[in-house]
């Protein structure tokens, strides 16, 4: 059995924080109710917190480029916080933009980004 990754809920933000290194099946599971909490809790965005992560591959990369779109149809905004400057050299070097995805370097930069109105400069 795979494990799940707990998605915690902060007002009307989803809270998704990675802690280890991702199965296929587990960011399968993670994608399937990361959406089922978006609905269920009308959620308005999703941080995904990265930090505990050294490595990232490919994989990993479209991963949250997948998951950053699911949250997208679904009318919620993303915000991946806590990517070291080794995660971010990788990513550029595999040709991975993540578009769609917003980048905080902290949690507390990724919440206040979710809560401005989108399009609003921040302060």
């Amino acid at each position: 059995m795979s494990e799940r990754i707990p998605v915690l809920r902060i007002g009307d933000i989803l809270l998704v924080s990675v802690q280890s290194d991702l199965e296929d099946q587990t960011v399968l599971n993670l994608q399937e109710d990361l959406a089922d909490q978006i609905v269920a809790r009308s959620a308005t965005g999703v941080v995904i917190d990265i930090s505990a992560l050294e490595i990232v591959d490919s994989f990993v990369g479209r991963m949250l480029a997948t998951m950053a779109a699911i949250s997208r149809m679904l009318d919620a905004r993303t915000v991946v916080v806590g990517m070291r400057p080794a995660v971010a050299i990788t990513l550029v070097e595999l040709g991975l933009s993540l578009g769609g995805v917003s980048t905080a370097l902290d949690l507390e930069k990724g919440l206040a980004k979710l809560r401005r109105p989108s399009g609003s400069a921040p302060r």
